[in-house]
């Protein structure tokens, strides 16, 4: 097929001609330069390697329309030569050149082109490839800060080719979505390899790449229907060794992006491999320290699955609480914030099979010595969707959070904290006055046995201290006589079994 493309188009004679329209002395500005022969000459040259001084290929209003997507194929194979952009001054005539036949491409594609033959398909991805696809330099950025928390605060990195792969990218983008191309034609070249290589550009570290990226991805899932299943297992092998593997990444946020838009169109009920990306890849990235740089976008993403099937609200939130942090308020402050989100869109069943240990999570926070944690858990109470599930529900969770209340109003050292927390008890004694009076009284007997056992352990060691005796050895050294590591031995007992009494009062505190 090649040979017979090849062979339509007119040559380059191999030895320099008097007559021949174009000597190889005469430049890019010669006086020959605007004929005819010579641009058909220079348009029929592919060339093997670079050289200075090439003419740019025919314009494509010069030719009739039955030779133009022979035209077309030329100026790709003409665009196929990368060069390097490292140093600016290094090939500037034939960079230009090069940067002129792509915006004509470019042009020629935006303006509803005739449709594509096989060859021009396979020039065209050959082109793209050839650009695009690249592996790229280790990251100048360290480590620490390429994983940590303050991701937004670094400065993007920019390619210093960009000048030409914005081109290409705009090339391809109209390329896929032109009505010209035949989707049964074009899958044999934007083929599972092609997708592939793109998926691996979203590592870019040029925050503009991954936006083109995430327009044409977008574009191909769209049309290439017998590609998407094989997208998504590309889209979730990235996630998967993002999670377990590397956490690093750049190209998070974009992919889930996509799979925003991709959720909304699941046809209901959700296949149980749409629910296996749910509960595998979608709730453990919020493992990682870095979610602050897609938090809105798997926010988004989980909402959207919640909205499809209520019943996998439960799900979410006992994912949310495993995943809970411990060491990073930042994360726990965006966690309370999709809390919020998904209790706003929950239903009664779904709330009620979580609600137990949900509240004693938020128990935690509102305790919380960083005041944005706490006062973001507060704030729950300003939602009126999540008011009336506690009111429905009083009986079981006023009792989990009332001394988390009680203990903010009597120690916690920041003013806003207090305020809002006096406001929520205000908000459940007019709720529930009498669940109130006894959750009172149940926090008061409870402080009174904890301050009881205080006492009595401060007893114990009362008196193994005077039965002890010190008796010197030398220097510094002591010993303790047998009576009173047996006094000790007991002591310890004692400890561990009121540790146990506790641990199992604790448990069974939100049964009775």
């Amino acid at each position: 097929m090649w040979k017979q493309i090849l062979g339509k188009l007119p040559r380059k004679s191999q030895k320099p001609d008097s007559d021949s329209p174009r000597s190889p002395s005469q430049g890019p500005n010669s006086s020959s330069a605007g004929s005819p022969a010579a641009k058909r000459a220079s348009a029929a040259v592919f060339p093997a390697c670079v050289i200075a001084g090439i003419k740019p290929l025919l314009a494509f209003k010069d030719v009739p329309s039955s030779e133009k997507m022979n035209l077309f194929i030329s100026k790709l194979s003409l665009c196929c030569v990368v060069f390097d952009f490292t140093d600016p001054m290094k090939n500037v005539q034939e960079k230009e050149l090069k940067r002129a036949t792509l915006l004509e491409l470019l042009d020629f594609v935006s303006q509803s082109p005739p449709k594509f033959t096989e060859p021009a398909i396979l020039a065209s991805c050959k082109m793209s490839s050839v650009n695009l696809f690249r592996v790229f330099p280790p990251s100048t950025r360290s480590s620490s800060s390429s994983s940590g928390e303050n991701d937004n605060d670094d400065e993007p990195t920019f390619d210093p080719a960009w000048s030409h792969l914005q081109i290409v990218y705009d090339i391809l983008l109209k390329f896929v979505t032109s009505p010209s191309l035949e989707t049964k034609v074009a899958k044999k070249y934007i083929n599972c390899a092609f997708i592939l290589r793109i998926i691996d550009l979203f590592d870019s570290e040029d925050p503009r790449e991954r936006d083109c990226l995430k327009a044409i991805l977008h574009r191909v899932y769209g049309k290439f229907m017998v590609h998407r299943p094989f997208i998504r297992k590309c889209m979730s092998s990235v996630f998967y060794r993002f999670v377990f593997e590397t956490e690093k990444h750049n190209g998070i946020a974009e992919l889930l992006e996509i799979f925003g838009s991709v959720i909304t169109g699941f046809a209901l009920p959700l296949k149980e491999e749409h629910k296996i990306f749910l509960s595998r890849v979608l709730i453990p990235l919020h493992k990682p320290k870095s979610l602050a740089v897609y938090f809105q976008q798997l926010s988004y993403c989980v909402s959207q699955f919640i909205e499809k099937e209520p019943k996998l609200a439960g799900c979410v939130i006992n994912g949310l609480l495993k995943y809970w942090p411990v060491t990073n308020s930042q994360k726990e402050v965006m966690f309370l914030s999709q809390l919020e989100e998904i209790l706003e869109i929950i239903n009664m069943a779904e709330f009620q099979k979580v609600m137990v240990p949900l509240f004693w999570r938020l128990g935690h926070c509102i305790n919380s010595y960083h005041f944005q944690v706490a006062e973001r858990a507060l704030f729950l109470w300003n939602n009126d969707q999540v008011v009336n599930l506690i009111a429905h529900n009083r009986q079981a969770i006023v009792p989990i959070v009332f001394p988390a209340l009680e203990r903010n109003a009597e120690h916690h050292w920041n003013h806003a904290v207090l305020n809002l927390t006096l406001n929520v008890k205000r908000m459940l004694a007019e709720m529930d006055d009498a669940l109130i009076v006894a959750c009172i009284a149940n926090y008061k007997e409870d402080q009174a046995r904890k301050k009881s056992e205080v006492e009595r352990r401060k007893e114990v060691w009362e008196r193994l201290e005077n039965a002890a005796s010190l008796q010197p050895v030398t220097g510094r050294t002591a010993v303790l006589k047998e009576p009173c590591r047996n006094l000790r031995h007991l002591a310890c007992n004692l400890e561990m079994k009121e540790r146990e009494v506790k641990f199992i009062r604790n448990k069974l505190s939100p049964l009775m």
